[in-house]
This record gives structure tokens, C-alpha cells and sequence, in this order.
């Protein structure tokens, strides 16, 4: 009787879960497909530019008792003239060379990191 209630319940909740986490999976996808689009169809800008912070994002993965992946992202935050700022992600060798306070010229089209020329 007890196990009866049990399958009830399994074929109710677990369609739905299934959904739910497809959904969100789906929408991941989505999302990073819309970046995508909007940053190939915004111009290629390059303004003059300060770098005024710099962060890193560290990830660990775990793939069994004994493996782990360690993903590390880099962020650089430039000011503009006009005092607006921005947070890009840059790769690990221009986040090294990126120094707080660094003046010149930025390039990025919409999201994208595309290059820091210093004065």
C-alpha cells in the first residue's frame, strides 16, 4: 500500500523535475546564443579608457573522489571619459600585463573584450 502511494508520487514529481531542469538548462543556453548575437551585431568601439579595478572568479569542479578542475576567470573594470564604467572579461595574459590605474585605449564590441592599447 505504502509502495503504491510511492509510484504515485514518482510519476508525478519526477516529470516535472525533468522539466523544470531542462527548462533552466534551455534557458542557460538561450541566453548565452542571445550575448552572443548582440555583441556580433554591436560596432567595434575603441574609446580612451582607465583600467580602475581588476577581480578574479575561481571555479572548482569535482569529477570523481580523486579529480579536480580549477577554472579561474578574469575581469577588468575600465572607466570611460565620460565616467561610466564597464566590466569586461579579458584572458589570463592580458589580466596580467592590466595594472590599476593604466590609461589608454580600449576596443570592445558590445560584452566583448577586445584589446587595451596604454598611452
Amino acid at each position: 500500500m505504502f509502495f503504491a502511494g510511492f509510484d504515485l508520487l514518482f510519476s508525478i514529481l519526477f516529470p516535472i523535475l525533468f522539466l523544470v531542469v531542462l527548462g533552466m538548462i534551455l534557458y542557460a543556453i538561450i541566453g548565452n546564443i542571445r550575448t552572443w548575437n548582440k555583441n556580433n551585431h554591436s560596432p567595434r568601439l575603441t574609446v580612451p579608457a582607465a583600467v580602475v579595478a581588476k577581480r578574479t572568479e575561481v571555479s572548482h569542479h569535482h569529477t570523481d573522489n580523486t579529480m579536480m578542475h580549477t577554472f579561474t576567470t578574469y575581469y577588468v573594470t575600465f572607466q570611460v571619459e565620460s565616467g561610466d564604467r564597464m566590466e569586461l572579461t579579458v584572458n589570463g595574459s592580458d589580466y596580467g600585463m592590466l595594472v590599476e590605474g593604466d590609461i589608454g585605449k580600449l576596443s570592445f564590441q558590445g560584452t566583448r573584450y577586445l584589446g587595451f592599447q596604454r598611452n
